[in-house]
């Protein structure tokens, strides 16, 4: 298991734009899928993108175009750019990092977006 540590999250106004970090623990570079999750209050958690180890990238139908998901092993750090921010992108921004058949999960970090 990985230790998860996000960070970035804040409040900011409808069209601006942040950038959440999730630092590891120890190398990321064998790690087969890393993500963010988000959950809004009263909604169930989803998936909002995720990156394999070989480069290639996902995304959610509602965030495709303003979000960019990266990850440096380098850094042992996982990155979500957001842009064009909603208020409905409002949640706890979750890391995840899935190897061994083992998930393992940051502490989250709050977004907020102010209409």
């Amino acid at each position: 298991q990985v230790q998860l540590v996000e960070s970035g999250g804040g409040l900011v106004q409808a069209g601006g734009s942040l950038r959440l970090s999730c630092v590891a623990s120890r190398s990321i570079f064998s790690i087969g899928v890393m993500g963010w999750y988000r959950q809004a209050p009263g909604k169930q958690r989803e998936l909002v993108a995720y990156v394999t180890s070989s480069g290639s990238t996902s995304y959610a139908d509602s965030v495709k175009g303003r979000f960019t998901v990266s990850r440096d092993n380098a850094k042992n750090t996982l990155y979500l750019q957001m842009s064009s921010l909603k208020p409905e992108d409002t949640a706890v921004y979750y890391c995840n990092a899935f190897e061994d058949l083992i998930n393992s999960w940051g502490q989250g970090t709050q977004v907020t977006v102010s209409s």
